[in-house]
């Protein structure tokens, strides 16, 4: 038995990515935008985003609110193209605006973790997600998380069912006035002190459903965000590459 399964390792290969950190993924990818000096017109380009992602003088693309549509870099792919860079999560909000000629990656601000984050949370960190009035795209990426080829799960980094026993909340979806009081009474279900992570573009800015009156994101008023993780929905790459700069494990 012990061969056969050797005859299988050896004709498909590991189904994990050996480090999470370098693979490259296909170019239909969305990943961070990148947006030149090429003249055009702004106000048309401006009108195509159906989330108001896009602003002018300079251009500049808000990946908190990008729904990943393309619309823009179809209509002028000579000033906008999008990279397969998926390491997009940033612990501060204004990073997720891509200015036009602003090619750096985006990065987390290491004086902006909280202390606590690196003592208590390098080495292991469970998590509760909430679907928030979510689509069950972003859910599906976060639960690929912890597949076989992306194993999150090795880097101690897991989901769990009870707050009780978790270090911290995910929240997916743009909370719903039917879904803000349970995302309140789950949070505070989490110990002190805890991380709160918004994953996917709903959850961030509302996404298409920013200003419905069936949304209430007061919640997002009273605490610190600690992690940002933008994609429509986010990749799994993204996410888990994001967590851990954010609790500074080791690859």
């Amino acid at each position: 038995m012990l061969s056969e399964d050797i005859k299988i390792l050896n004709r498909l290969g590991k189904q994990f990515i050996p480090d999470i950190t370098k693979p490259q993924v296909p170019g239909p990818f969305k990943g961070r935008p990148e947006i030149s000096f090429h003249q055009i017109d702004e106000d048309a380009l401006v009108s195509l985003c159906p989330t108001g992602a896009i602003s002018k003088a300079p251009t500049s693309i808000d990946m908190g609110k990008c729904v990943m549509c393309g619309e823009c870099s179809f209509a002028y792919p000579e000033k906008i193209k999008f990279t397969t860079d998926y390491k997009l999560a940033t612990n501060v909000r204004e990073r997720l605006i891509i200015a036009e000629g602003d090619n750096h990656p985006i990065v987390l601000d290491a004086n902006n973790v909280r202390n606590e984050i690196h003592n208590l949370f390098g080495r292991s960190i469970k998590l509760r997600e909430i679907s928030a009035a979510g689509s069950n795209a972003d859910e599906a990426e976060l639960n690929a998380c912890g597949n076989p080829n992306f194993d999150m799960g090795r880097f101690g980094i897991e989901f769990l069912a009870s707050p009780r026993h978790c270090d911290g909340i995910v929240i997916t979806g743009p909370i719903s006035e039917n879904m803000a009081e349970a995302v309140q009474v789950c949070y505070d279900a989490v110990p002190d002190p805890k991380i709160l992570i918004l994953a996917g573009t709903d959850a961030i800015s509302g996404g298409i459903f920013a200003g419905s009156g069936a949304l209430n994101r007061s919640f997002l008023e009273k605490y610190k965000v600690d992690l940002f993780v933008p994609g429509n929905p986010p990749h799994p790459l993204t996410f888990v590459n994001g967590v851990l700069e954010l609790i500074k494990r080791k690859h």
